[in-house]
């Protein structure tokens, strides 16, 4: 089992990594099946399915189908050329992706919401068709986007989602047990097994210059978001806090009177501000997804700006550490709140950065499990409701929260010795049990909770 560093943090954009960043991600591998056909197609169509179909617009979903067949791509995105490509493709009916020629595709006829059942595979599935000059389909593939920005075909699926393909690793843990045992075994930390995986795969500098890059572009997300007035997109009148609060909590700061507990509105802020420049569209990392965003960046930033001794010299360590946790979760059992809940999400987001706290800190190996099993094992049945399928209530807040948690479960963590009643292979199974058993109108479909309990107007 491998799941990159870059894998589980991706740069792309916002509002969703399953259902924006992953769409678009389909899109450019559906051209590029269509490259690799003997035959020419003329036109394209496309279908959302299961919880793309009842969230895509609240998600962008659609916006991001489009795009992609045109071409853009999530991790390179130009906002006002993707709004002039929009509203050109509207007016005139086609798009012309590189190597393919002008291909018909008019969204109000060419693109479907299918709110039917949901395809077999996940609840996150699309369907692209190609067409010939008559318009009869000649071509198509069944996209799943599993969580994170991960794609997978149908076929991929039922294969086994996560065969390896690359070169063996010196450290390949399915499981916590296993990660500690071989931490045990060669003497070194999580952040170093994780480094030498990584090294086999990637050069050490063009795996240090990415990580540099990770932190750079969520570190600017944060400082984006503190700076960002006025009302985010969707319809909801939600408006931007984390400035306001920011300059509040700036204006406090040093004073003899304040309270310890504000170091919390400090972290909540740092996450809110990435949420809101997710919600608003903007440039975020996955961590491990899109509506999870500002958990672990603000962690980092915390650490950074609170915490004495800490300097940006730890940060690949609490990249590499956080993404060693996350892998074990996505791979025994979810980090997709459309399949598991915002437990699969927040809550994953969580244990990755208590883990990567705990490790900067000086955690062991064994206290690293513990923080990552606290920060889990309380955001254990968290389910999925986005008002009006928006990655803005409660989503926005609930990261904040999550990082609270995350520094929480790593104090307590190195308060003690590493040992402790649930272990972390636990909390991940539970997670997935309950992920299983979860009602679909908790899981990212906007059917049930809060997103029909407020009013959406």
């Amino acid at each position: 089992m491998f799941v990159s560093v870059f894998d589980m943090f991706k740069i792309g954009i916002g509002p969703s990594s399953s259902h924006t960043i992953g769409p678009m991600v389909a899109a450019a591998r559906f051209l590029d099946h269509l490259r690799a056909q003997p035959f020419a197609v003329a036109g394209l169509r496309a279908s959302l399915h299961g919880s793309l179909a009842f969230t895509g617009v609240g998600h962008a979903t659609d916006r991001a189908v489009i795009l992609g067949l045109s071409g853009f791509r999530a991790d390179n995105y130009d906002a006002a050329l993707a709004e002039a490509e929009l509203a050109r493709i509207k007016v005139e009916g086609y798009v012309i992706p590189e190597g393919l020629g002008r291909l018909t595709f008019q969204p109000r006829d060419d693109f479907e919401f299918d709110y039917g059942p949901p395809l077999p595979g996940h609840a996150n599935g699309m369907i692209l068709k190609g067409c010939d000059a008559q318009g009869d389909v000649i071509t198509q593939v069944t996209y799943y986007s599993v969580g994170g920005g991960f794609v997978l075909t149908e076929e991929e699926l039922s294969q086994g989602s996560d065969a390896e393909d690359g070169p063996l690793v010196p450290f390949p843990f399915q499981s916590a047990v296993q990660m500690l045992k071989m931490a045990a075994d060669s003497g070194l930390s999580v952040a170093q097994m994780k480094r030498r995986n990584e090294s086999a795969r990637k050069p050490e500098a063009e795996l240090d210059a990415g990580l540099f890059r990770i932190w750079s572009v969520m570190s600017s997300c944060i400082d984006r978001g503190l700076v960002g007035e006025g009302e985010l997109p969707g319809g909801l009148q939600v408006r931007r806090r984390a400035k306001a609060i920011h300059q509040a909590l700036s204006a406090e700061h040093g004073m003899n009177l304040t309270a310890p507990h504000v170091i919390n509105d400090w972290i909540s802020t740092y996450a809110m501000a990435v949420n809101e420049e997710n919600a608003a569209g903007g440039q975020v990392v996955t961590a491990p997804t899109n509506g999870a965003a500002g958990v672990l960046p603000a962690t980092i930033r915390y650490w950074l700006d609170h915490v004495p001794g800490a300097t940006s010299a730890g940060v690949p360590d609490f990249l590499l550490t956080a993404s060693a946790i996350g892998g074990l979760i996505k791979f025994n059992a979810s980090i997709s709140g459309a399949e598991a809940g915002c437990q699969a999400e927040v809550g994953s987001a969580s244990a990755m950065a208590a883990a990567g706290l705990c490790a900067v800190m000086g955690g062991t190996p064994e206290q690293i499990e513990n923080a990552a099993e606290i920060a889990l094992e309380h955001h254990l049945g968290m389910t999925c409701d986005p008002v009006r399928g928006l990655v803005q209530v409660p989503c926005i807040e609930r990261n904040g929260l999550g990082a609270i948690k995350a520094v929480s479960a790593a104090s307590l963590a190195l308060r003690g010795d590493g040992s402790h009643f649930v272990p972390l292979d636990s909390a991940i199974e539970t997670m997935r049990q309950t992920g299983a058993d979860m009602s679909s109108k908790y899981k990212e479909t906007a059917l049930g909770g809060l997103a029909v309990n407020i009013p959406n107007c």
